[in-house]
């Protein structure tokens, strides 16, 4: 005697060996034996054999008429013996019997199981929306297979260009586009961005790395609502100070402001004037939920999405020729010590009568004619000595307290993107392309004019910052617990010593329009010097307030994300230029891991033949090749520039920014795996 039986929902047969009420023992072909509930056992027979029974079976049930099946089944449960004779005669023998078990069991659209053996027939209307449902997806996997065939010969459909980037980086995994690019590859054995962009998918590598970062974090676009700048009510008295700015030419939200008064009395006030927009801007407001969305303005070579929209920005930057209301700190120094004196912040309208641009006045004013050594013959000559002489000044109390002197041994670089009609990109607001002339500028980093902003931009910072915790508000501070390697600055509710600036607390307060945490320590700001004593209850966040919390959580990932996009653009722009005729060929630091860094260009990248050599080592290094995609340089050492084992320091010289080169350096992930198309969809591994 045989049997057949259900295994876990596959079918088996066997001889008996024994049986008892409520088993059986039951050996399979292969010899082996098992023990099976009784409730399990669906057919006993004696002929033909178990493997003859199930083949057979299987083969008939490919000829059962499913349709007809159902038009004769009864209404209510059965079993599917009692089918199979009703389907093909009273004395359906055992071969029949299993054939009609397995297509039942393999049509459960049509037939629903009710049981061991047992089943009942799909309503009518179920049964239609079910096979309608077959049926796309049976054409959905014909689609699948055209696209991918498609692909593979080097055309991409326009359904799965459209979604490009979804495809790429956040894949819906049971979507067909996905499950075609995933097939193509796996067809072809290709890696899938070689694919796709064989296939024409990307139209250029700018728009690739332009588009991905829009999908990823403007998937709604870079445009603002219809949004008016709110006025300023605060009746604001008008400073005495004249105030100039020192910005960029293409800087369009100038956000400080410098001024000077009492040179030659013995006490000299010098003011930092911060443009007010939290005067006029609520937390809550339309515009507040604007600029809490983006977090920051967006940086790149030719180009920037900037935090608030630029009838806003216009309305409070601190333009020259207007009284523009401001957020100033007045610092009283003794002129020939340069000790301060005392400290005050005052809400007010500050004359603007200059916008300096230093990449104009870089070559004018120069320390020789800061310091007296050489005439000086433009604008504000006086003021700007003393700032420069006070900025040394700060700069070495600071390197004290830091333990090391503050060196930039490596240049700032500039880029200007020229369009094909030969203008600025970024003068005139025009959105790159990817096919511009690029033109890499040099700028000594600690140049005079640099350092009198930055150097009036910590003080304010870290004043502020103090006043803050003076007063018992909440402000949202950067520290740094040392200079030792990988640590790192931080950001939180409370002061801590800066170890990197050396003063004993920092904040950002001094660009609320381009940052937005700037935006939010300003309001605080306003509030002390409204409220003084009483700032604390007065002040839109409290102390252990969820909300700052949330902003600089927020506000860390959308600035670490800017500012990864700022630097593979520039990376991007630097590669095109390499593509010049002349640029085979550069002379190069060696850094850690095989990484050298070029001299002339912002550049890091790994050279064969650099991993053996010492850190600083000076090599000539040849490109042979760079992939604007993946922003990869393929190059070598070809010849050491110093003598062997030198050292000589051209770099940084505790290895800090070390990791953050790395990273940057790292070639493209993707979050797509060619490993598993029906996977859930989810977080998708990198591959």
């Amino acid at each position: 005697m045989f049997a057949l039986f259900d295994d876990a929902g596959k079918f088996l047969a066997g001889r008996v060996m024994s049986e008892a009420d409520s088993s059986m023992q039951i050996e399979l072909d292969s010899g082996k034996r098992v023990k099976v509930k009784a409730a399990n056992v669906l057919l006993k027979f004696a002929k033909p054999s178990p493997a003859e029974l199930i083949a057979q079976a299987a083969a008939q049930a490919t000829d059962i008429d499913t349709d007809l099946v159902w038009e004769v089944a009864p209404e209510e449960d059965f079993g599917f013996d009692e089918l199979a004779r009703e389907y093909f005669s009273d004395n359906a023998d055992a071969v029949q019997q299993a054939a009609m078990l397995m297509r039942l069991f393999e049509t459960p659209h049509y037939f629903h199981r009710r049981g061991k053996g047992r089943f009942k027939k799909a309503p009518e209307d179920i049964l239609k929306q079910a096979l309608v449902a077959i049926e796309r997806k049976k054409q959905i996997a014909l689609q699948i297979e055209q696209w991918a065939q498609e692909l593979a010969a080097g055309q991409c459909p326009a359904p799965i260009k459209d979604q490009l980037y979804k495809i790429l980086f956040k894949p819906d995994k049971n979507g067909a586009e996905y499950k075609a690019v995933v097939e193509a590859a796996k067809q072809a054995q290709r890696a899938p961005l070689d694919l796709l962009k064989d296939a024409g998918a990307i139209d250029s590598p700018y728009q690739f790395h332009w588009k991905r970062f829009l999908f990823e974090n403007f998937p709604k676009g870079t445009g603002f609502p219809a949004l008016e700048a709110p006025p300023i009510k605060d009746e604001l008295p008008v400073s005495p100070a004249q105030a100039f700015s020192i910005d960029d030419s293409m800087t369009t939200e100038i956000d400080d402001a410098l001024s000077v008064q009492g040179l030659g009395s013995g006490t000299v006030v010098f003011g930092i004037h911060i443009a007010a927009p939290s005067l006029a801007i609520l937390p809550g407001s339309p515009i507040d939920g604007v600029a809490r969305g983006r977090m920051s303005t967006v940086y790149m070579p030719g180009h920037k999405i900037t935090m608030l929209p630029d009838d806003v920005v216009q309305t409070y930057t601190l333009q020259e020729g207007r009284d523009c209301p401001a957020v100033s700190l007045y610092v009283t120094f003794d002129e020939a010590t340069l000790a301060v004196q005392s400290s005050e912040t005052k809400l007010e309208r500050v004359p603007i009568v200059s916008n300096l641009r230093h990449d104009q006045l870089d070559g004018v004013i120069t320390e020789p004619t800061l310091t007296g050594e050489a005439q000086a013959t433009y604008a504000h000559a006086a003021e700007l000595a003393f700032a420069f002489r006070l900025a040394k000044h700060l700069k070495a109390q600071r390197e004290v307290v830091r333990g090391k002197p503050e060196t930039f041994n490596r240049p700032d670089y500039s880029f200007k993107l020229v369009s094909e009609a030969g203008t600025n990109t970024m003068h005139d607001g025009i959105e790159p392309t990817g096919v511009e002339q690029v033109l890499i500028g040099t700028r000594q980093r600690g140049a005079p004019l640099d350092l009198i902003v930055a150097e009036a931009m910590i003080l304010a910072n870290s004043t502020w910052g103090g006043w803050l915790a003076e007063l018992g508000v909440p402000g949202i501070y950067r520290s740094q617990a040392s200079l030792q390697p990988g640590i790192k600055v931080r950001m939180s509710t409370k002061p801590a010593p800066h170890a990197g600036m050396g003063v004993a607390q920092y904040t950002w307060a001094t660009s609320p329009l381009r940052r937005y945490v700037d935006l939010v320590n300003q309001w605080q700001i306003v509030a002390c010097a409204k409220n003084g004593r009483t700032a604390a209850l007065a002040a839109p966040f409290k102390p252990k307030d969820a909300e700052l919390f949330a902003v600089i959580s927020n506000f860390d990932t959308a600035y670490s994300t800017y500012n990864g996009f700022q630097s593979a653009m520039e990376r991007y722009w630097t590669l095109t230029y390499l593509g010049q005729p002349d640029l085979s060929e550069l002379a190069c630091a060696v850094m850690v891991n095989g990484l050298v860094r070029a001299d002339s260009l912002p550049l890091v990248f790994k050279a064969i033949g650099a991993d053996n050599l010492p850190r600083h080592a000076r090599v000539r290094v040849r490109i042979t090749g760079v992939d604007l995609l993946t922003l990869d340089v393929h190059a070598s050492v070809i010849a050491r520039l110093d003598e062997a084992g030198s050292t000589t320091d051209e770099g940084d010289t505790e290895g800090e920014g070390d990791e953050e080169v790395l990273d940057n350096a790292g070639p493209l992930t993707l979050a797509i795996d060619v490993s598993d198309a029906d996977a859930p969809t989810g977080d998708a591994p990198t591959a």
